[in-house]
This record gives structure tokens, sequence and C-alpha cells, in this order.
């Protein structure tokens, strides 16, 4: 007997208006797409087709003009800026392209700094950074700085810090394009153990088939619209 998928993520005719001089800039029109808890999502498509607009709306970056965004429960669309803010710091992890580590501190301060806006003890607050490093694969490199890391366990110092918070939902902003293809691999069999152990939902935008290719299903994005997408791998 089949059961119905948990679904995480679910947009509605989901819309976003820009204005630009006396211009309205749609880069996102009337998207519908749900997204299953601890699926891993790939999105490709041509410069200025709505993956970054999408990414940023799913991640409370941005507020929808029109249409529905529901995430873990949660109707987004209505949300005020700062509600979006809190409600973010609980529920998504950004993984970005270029890492954005702070260079002076170790990969365990990194990992750390989200949680330092929490009300926790400093033992729970190191149980999670050992925790979240140990899942990247990164504990004996906990004490280095991003200068004494590869390209690749950069990537993984930069995974382990939007793990450490424990949310539900990863967006990954072209997680490999500054990674050779060895390390590359490496980082999306990371989030292939991440979606399929841990339970993460995973949304990340990609130029790389490569990259397309490792995640559950692949959407194609053109001008702001859903073109097609790839069966389930």
């Amino acid at each position: 007997m089949s059961t119905e998928p948990d679904i995480l993520i679910r947009c509605g005719n989901l819309t976003k208006h820009y204005r630009k001089g006396t211009k309205t800039i749609t880069p996102l029109q009337a998207l519908n797409l749900e997204v299953a808890r601890g699926e891993f999502l790939a999105l490709m498509g041509p410069s200025g087709s709505g993956k970054t607009t999408l990414l940023n709306l799913l991640s409370g970056i941005d507020s929808p003009s029109e249409g529905s965004l529901t995430i873990d429960h949660r109707e987004l669309s209505g949300l005020s800026r700062g509600k979006r803010t809190k409600w973010r710091a609980r529920h998504v992890g950004y993984i970005f392209q270029l890492y954005h580590l702070i260079p002076i501190l170790t990969a365990y301060e990194n990992v750390e700094l989200p949680l330092l806006l929490d009300a926790m003890s400093s033992r729970d607050r190191r149980e999670r950074v050992e925790t979240a490093l140990s899942l990247v694969g990164l504990s004996d490199r906990m004490h280095h700085r991003p200068h004494e890391l590869s390209g690749g366990q950069e990537q993984r110092v930069a995974i382990a810090r939007a793990l450490v918070s424990d949310p539900p939902l990863l967006v990954a902003d072209e997680p490999t394009g500054d990674l050779d293809r060895d390390a590359a691999t490496s980082v999306l069999e990371l989030l292939q153990v991440l979606s399929k152990e841990q339970n993460k939902t995973i949304v990340m935008v990609t130029h790389d088939p490569r990259a397309g290719e490792a995640a559950d299903r692949l959407l194609h994005l053109e001008k702001g619209k859903l073109l097609e997408s790839g069966g389930e791998r």
C-alpha cells in the first residue's frame, strides 16, 4: 500500500516582480512546484532564468509578489522581513559557491557562528559543531583555518555551517562551481548522503550537468517558467 510523500515545499502560482525604472521585470512567473522532505532537487537553466530568484524565495531572503509559498507547513508569502529572518535562521541552511568562510577563524569557529545568536550553553554548541563537522568528514580539521584547507574541504566546512542548526532545508547555489572535478564529486556525494541518511531536503542551482545528474530530480527553468523535468534517478 503506497503512502503519500511528506511534502516540505509547496509553490502555488509563485510569481516575483521587480521594478526597474519604468519597466516591470518578472524573473519568476506562476511557478507550481512540490518538493518532498528528504528530496535532492537540482535546478538548471540559463542566466536570467529565475533560478536565483527561486532560491531567494525558498530561503526567505525575498518574498513573492503573487502566489503561495509553504515550507514545512509554514506559509511564507505574508511574513514580514523580520519574521522571515527569524524563520530562516531555524529552517534554512545556505551553501554558497565561494564558501564565505572567515579567514581568521578556524573551521570549528566558522561552523559555530550561526549558533552564537541562540541562547544555548557552550556545551550544546560544542556538541552541535562537532556533530556537523563529523557529518562532513572534517573532525580532524576542526582547528585548521581556511588557508590550511583545500577547496573541497572549505566547501565541506561551509556545508557543516549550513547544517549546524539542523534545518530541514539546504539551499545550494552552485556549490561545486569553484571546485575541481574530484572535489566536486566528493561534495555531491556528501549532499546525496545528507539527503538519504539525514533526511535533508536539498535544492541546488547548478550549471554543471554532472552535478544535476547527482540529484534525485532535475528541473529546467527558462524565463521564469519550468519547462521540463527529469524523472527520479
